[in-house]
């Protein structure tokens, strides 16, 4: 189990990833070439991406005709964020707290604040996801 652990956050440590994830969390299914044009990088090396993303089920695909695209599977991250959260002791609720409490400049707490909701808001997303998958399973 551990093992598995270890791969995910491997493949995770690839900011070709995570921008590959992010695009597709953001404007949902694309192809090979549609990733590879809005991220700047070839299509070789967006399926050799895709590849390993699938191998460990972040990302689905399923062919339609010619097209083959992508999607997130938002089980799997919602699995990963989990994993992370249990692992990770940086202790971010805490830092928010300091972080309100502490910063008497208002464009720094602004810009805090601001990314601060936008975890949250993509944290809900994933839930709100995952609840709608229980529902309609159910």
């Amino acid at each position: 189990m551990e093992a598995k652990q270890a791969e995910l956050f491997k493949v995770l440590g690839v900011i070709s990833r995570i921008r590959i994830i992010e695009l597709l969390k953001s404007r949902g299914r694309l192809t090979v070439t549609e990733i590879a044009r809005s991220l700047d990088i070839t299509p070789s090396a967006v399926s050799q991406h895709l590849k390993i993303l699938k191998h460990t089920g972040l990302v689905s695909n399923q062919r339609r005709g010619y097209w083959i695209p992508y999607e997130i599977n938002p089980e799997a991250l919602l699995h990963a964020y989990r994993l992370l959260t249990t692992l990770c002791s940086c202790g971010c609720v805490d830092a928010k707290q300091d972080q309100d409490n502490r910063s008497n400049d208002p464009h720094q707490r602004l810009e805090f604040l601001t990314k601060f909701k936008d975890v949250l808001l993509d944290e809900l997303k994933l839930i709100e996801e995952e609840i709608e998958n229980l529902e309609t399973e159910g």
